[in-house]
């Protein structure tokens, strides 16, 4: 199955959680926090939302935060994938 996300949306995976602290330390799955930090899947073709114009800035392949509690969360054969707003986007990571 594939996604197509419409309008100003925006799919993205997860990227995984780091399995050592810098200091060298490995944490079991369950005390790794799951960072905000996704990868960009698939985007929206924007357009006119809600009376404004959506110009689409994130592409597939940028690295981006979201806020914490941001998105939907879907599955999708064996993936997790997040489909939020243009807009619930912070910042791309470069």
């Amino acid at each position: 199955m594939k996604l197509v996300p419409l309008s100003d949306h925006v799919i993205l995976k997860q990227i995984a959680a780091e399995e050592k602290t810098k200091g060298g330390i490995i944490l079991t799955s369950a005390a790794q926090e799951k960072p905000s930090i996704f990868e960009v899947i698939a985007v929206g073709p924007g357009g006119l939302v809600d009376g404004n114009e959506v110009t689409m800035t994130v592409k597939a392949g940028d690295k981006i935060i979201t806020g914490k509690y941001t998105g939907t969360t879907v599955k999708v054969d064996e993936d997790e994938l997040t489909i939020v707003r243009q807009n619930d986007i912070l910042a791309i990571v470069e």
